[in-house]
C-alpha cells in the first residue's frame, strides 16, 4: 500500500518540483516531547513534503499565472495549498489529513516540526548544535537547519500528508545522507545560517545539482509586502493580503 501511495504521489508531484519522502508518525514522535506529537497511532503512515528548485518555474509561475484574480496571500503558501489539496482528491477512498508548514496550534505552537519531519524521513539531514563536539558558541542560541544531498540548502519542507487509515507497521526507516560529515564543515554550516544567512552561502555548503535560479533568490530575497510585483500581481491584490 506504501510503494503505492509513494507512487502516486511521486508521479503527481514531480511535476511541480516538489518530492514526497515517506514516515511513520511514530519515528517523528520518538524523537519529540510529547508537546510537539502528530496525534496518530505509531504505524500510521505519513509523507513529509519538499519544494525543489524548479518549483518556482513548474508549479509558482503557471499558478499565479493561473489564478492571478484569486491570490490574496503567500503566493507561495497559496500555490503549494492549493496542489496539495488537489492531490488530496486523487484519494477519495483514504483518508488524507493535509498540514502546512505555515499553520500554528492554538497555542501558536508549529502544527509539526519541519526539519525533524524532513530528518526521520530520511529526505535531508537536520544539523544541530549537539552534532558539533567542540561547540565554539557558549551561551549564544544556535537554530539547526537542513541539508538535502541534491539540494543543498537550496530547498524548502512544505507540508505533511497524513494517511490515517493505512498502516505500515514494516516500514524501514531510510537514515538521511550526512553529506555535511566533518566538524568544520558542521561549524561553518551553522554558523553561517545562523549569523550570515542573508547572503546564502549557507545553501551551498555541499557541492549542488541545483540552485534557485537569479530570479527566484530575487523573489525571496524581497520583502514579502513587496514580492506581488515581482509576480506582476496587482496592488489591488497586494492591498488585500497585508492590510
Amino acid at each position: 500500500m506504501e510503494r503505492r501511495v509513494a507512487e502516486q504521489l511521486r508521479s503527481a508531484l514531480s511535476p511541480l518540483g516538489l518530492e514526497a519522502h515517506a514516515f511513520k508518525v511514530g519515528w517523528y514522535n520518538a524523537v519529540l516531547q510529547p508537546g510537539f506529537h502528530l496525534p496518530y497511532p505509531d504505524d500510521t503512515l505519513a509523507f513529509v513534503v519538499l519544494s525543489t528548485p524548479s518549483m518556482f518555474d513548474k508549479a509558482l509561475k503557471p499558478f499565479v499565472k493561473k489564478e492571478r484574480l484569486k491570490i490574496i496571500r503567500d503566493p507561495v503558501d497559496q500555490c503549494v495549498s492549493h496542489h496539495l489539496l488537489r492531490v488530496k482528491e486523487k484519494f477519495p477512498d483514504q483518508r488524507v489529513d493535509v498540514m502546512f508548514d505555515y499553520e500554528m496550534l492554538p497555542s501558536r505552537k508549529p502544527k509539526f516540526l519541519a526539519q525533524t519531519a524532513a530528518h526521520v524521513a530520511g529526505a535531508a539531514y537536520y544539523y544541530q548544535r549537539k552534532d558539533v563536539k567542540l561547540d565554539p558558541w557558549g551561551k549564544k542560541k544556535i537554530f539547526g537547519v537542513c541539508i538535502h544531498p541534491k539540494y543543498g540548502g537550496w530547498f524548502a519542507i512544505r507540508g505533511l500528508l497524513l494517511f490515517p487509515d493505512i498502516q505500515v507497521p514494516f516500514l524501514e526507516q531510510p537514515a538521511p545522507v550526512d553529506c555535511v560529515s566533518t566538524e568544520k564543515k558542521r561549524i561553518e554550516l551553522l554558523e553561517q545560517f545562523n549569523f550570515h544567512w542573508q547572503d546564502w552561502r549557507y545553501r551551498d555548503i555541499i557541492e549542488v545539482k541545483e540552485r534557485y535560479s537569479e530570479e527566484q533568490k530575487a523573489y525571496f530575497a524581497t520583502p514579502p509586502a513587496e514580492r506581488f510585483r515581482l509576480l506582476g500581481l496587482s496592488q489591488e491584490a497586494q492591498r488585500i493580503t497585508f492590510h
